[in-house]
């Protein structure tokens, strides 16, 4: 639904303050979404400013959101230097093992029962292969292999989705040239001050370096972790969750690409959390999340750089940040995205989502020059809420490992959420999946993390016990090996690539 002309209190000048994935996203989407309504969109950022990426893959979300603006995947991949992404790959969380996390199910529901009852009965039994060899998804990540999901599959072993590993800042530009062709102006320069009204306490304007000043109705806030509106004129605090998410730096470092690039990307478990790899087409984007009390920079530096499969391409990048978020992510006239509203490790690929969600409802929630106080509080909650979840499921990696050494036991030691708490409790007792509302993680990315720790629950669904144990044995070789024989019949992830840049290429489309 569009807005109808620029009728008495319709918003007519939107300021997004800052670019990079973030602002960019923001301008583009909006550009979509209220063209031909009159208001006018501009964007601030200085190109003496360095963005912040600490991570280039993605989850199926962003698909999605590009779609909604006219782009192809086959646009966007030879745009933005991108590789297919089908889930990630876990080394080392529990010692000598691997596990993927895939974009997709886990075999056939029989009789109303979730699939992970009957195999966790045989699995008990031993009479079961490893969680993952019932997925597509996870099967074709873990063989390297890519293929676009069928668009009716025939089978719940057929379901699985996509997305990508990308290089950040060409998305960013393509976006950018996407908004601009639809109308949103940007100006170069730093803002030197932020005037608020005197008596409601809302953004009337930002003065630019320049001396130029730039009045809006609605601003968006994409400053990065430094919240320039949403924390430094507005005063909103920061919601520190360091207690629980231990890890406060990251180390990142490009490098040449070595051999065929995998179709997922892979976190391998460190001495103090986790290094990732990203295959890019012509390099890898690599990095290890550390927390700064359990380990030094050099020591950190160091045991990155002795895991890099290729030749670095440059020096390593120190990067810092407190996890958490914004008490209010829209406070009076102005909604903050991506850093500027808070920070989540990226070892689920969330930091762009939670861009997209947070899109996706100021468009839902879009205001009026009135911005009546539901609409704000019901976007704060929602935010508030997903990023929680989101919390919860990175913190639920932590919880579940059983590596050796003083950080992981701390993981293991803390105090954790108690909505993540009730989720475990009722796992435990039931096998059961507690879902709240705002989940960004399907129950099946649950039962992955579950099922890839061998973390099974004390008691099953009491209608498994109706299958006869060989006929449930058979059932499940039968999965396996229909899975297996679909793989070994699929491109390989170089092989996918090259029928991407054969498609046809569509000229970058525009809202009318």
């Amino acid at each position: 639904m569009k807005h109808g002309g620029t009728a008495s209190g319709a918003i007519e000048r939107v300021v997004i303050v800052g670019g990079g994935t973030a602002g960019w996203m923001a301008a583009a989407a909006l550009g979509a979404y209220l063209a031909g309504t009159g208001t006018r969109i501009t964007l601030i950022e200085s190109s003496e400013i360095g963005t912040i990426g600490v991570g280039e893959a993605t989850i199926p979300t962003i698909r999605r959101f590009y779609a909604s603006l006219g782009m192809t995947d086959a646009e966007v991949m030879r745009a933005c230097e991108a590789t297919a992404k089908l889930g990630i790959r876990f080394v080392d969380w529990t010692p000598g093992t691997s596990f993927v996390h895939p974009f997709g199910r886990f075999g056939q529901d029989l009789r109303g029962i979730d699939f992970h009852h009957y195999w966790q009965r045989a699995r008990k039994a031993g009479r079961a292969a490893p969680l993952e060899e019932y997925s597509l998804g996870a099967m074709l990540a873990r063989e390297g292999h890519a293929s676009v999901p069928l668009p009716n599959p025939p089978s719940q072993l057929s379901v699985f989705d996509w997305a990508l590993h990308f290089d950040a800042s060409r998305f960013a530009a393509h976006m950018r040239a996407y908004a601009e062709r639809a109308g949103v102006a940007r100006i170069d320069a730093r803002i030197a001050d932020v005037a608020l009204h005197g008596e409601t306490g809302f953004i009337e304007a930002v003065t630019l370096d320049s001396g130029e000043r730039v009045a809006g109705d609605l601003f968006v806030d994409c400053s990065g972790f430094r919240g320039l509106l949403i924390g430094e004129a507005l005063g909103i605090p920061y919601r520190d969750w360091s207690h629980w998410l231990l890890c406060d730096g990251a180390f990142a470092v490009q490098s040449e690409r070595v051999g065929e690039p995998p179709s997922c990307t892979t976190v391998t478990a460190r001495t103090a959390g986790w290094q990732w790899r990203i295959p890019l087409r012509s390099r890898e984007g690599n990095g290890i999340v550390f927390s700064s009390d359990f380990q030094s920079d050099d020591d950190a530096r160091a045991e990155l750089l002795a895991n890099v499969p290729g030749a670095p391409t440059m020096e390593p990048r120190r990067l810092r940040f407190t996890p958490g978020r914004r008490e209010a992510a829209w406070a009076r006239n102005c909604v903050a995205l991506g850093l500027a509203s808070g920070f989540l490790e990226p070892l689920e690929s969330t930091s762009i989502a939670l861009i997209e969600t947070g899109i996706e409802r100021l468009k839902q929630l879009f205001p009026d020059k009135g911005f009546d106080p539901a609409v704000i509080a019901e976007y704060n909650s929602q935010s508030a809420e997903e990023m929680e979840r989101v919390r919860d499921f990175i913190l639920l990696h932590y919880r579940l490992s059983p590596r050796e050494g003083a950080f992981w036991q701390a993981c293991r030691d803390m105090t954790l959420p108690d909505s993540l708490a009730a989720k475990l409790e009722l796992w435990r007792a039931r096998g059961a999946f507690l879902r709240y509302r705002w989940e960004m993680f399907s129950s099946a990315s649950w039962l992955a993390i579950y099922g890839g720790f061998e973390h099974l629950p004390e008691r099953l669904d009491p209608g498994v016990a109706a299958v006869d144990a060989d006929e449930l044995a058979q059932g499940l070789e039968q999965m396996r090996a229909a899975i297996a024989r679909t793989v070994a019949d699929t491109p390989t992830h170089s092989e996918f690539l090259a029928t991407v840049d054969g498609a046809a290429a569509e000229p970058m489309r525009t809202p009318a």
